[in-house]
């Protein structure tokens, strides 16, 4: 019997996860996107993982450029998730108006994020429709004082206090 595609969306809006825009950079070109499939795999080395389709602009600029950021977003970032998500098309530059900062590779994060990891990219790993991007953390900072933005069943909840 296989599942079917709708089923399984269904099922893994189950699954409540926190909210990152995924940045990468190659020469003045740069993109980014919202992404919930993200993950640290080890501390030593400082390795983490990010799930993109495979056809992504993101992706493409993953692997020209050698490497990824990541911002973990705050709860007071949802207009910027949205954007990130494709209220900006792909095409359009979807960093316009928005602050950003970086790390020591120059990746561009996004400010006010509760955290940013700075990635070298050290594997690609095809994964159905999607690719596998393993990165190296080279540099990371955490920003205290606000809660995540969170998402679950298709839209962003908040912490109790």
């Amino acid at each position: 019997m296989s599942l079917n595609a709708e089923t399984l969306r269904q099922t893994m809006r189950q699954w409540a996860t926190g909210v990152t825009i995924v940045t990468a950079r190659a020469g003045e070109r740069r993109h980014g996107m919202t992404v919930s499939s993200f993950t640290s795999i080890s501390l030593d080395p400082p390795l983490v993982l990010v799930s993109l389709a495979r056809e992504a602009r993101t992706a493409e600029l993953i692997r020209l450029g050698g490497g990824f950021g990541v911002t973990i977003l705050a709860e007071t970032q949802r207009e910027t998730s949205d954007i990130f998500a494709g209220r900006v098309p792909d095409s359009e530059d979807r960093f316009g108006g928005i602050a950003t900062e970086t790390l020591a590779s120059g990746m561009p994060f996004i400010q006010g994020g509760l955290a940013y990891l700075d990635c070298r990219l050290v594997a690609e790993h095809p994964a159905g429709t999607s690719n596998l991007f393993i990165g190296q953390v080279i540099d990371a900072r955490a920003n205290a004082g606000s809660n995540p933005l969170l998402y679950f069943n298709r839209t962003y909840k908040d912490l109790c206090p």
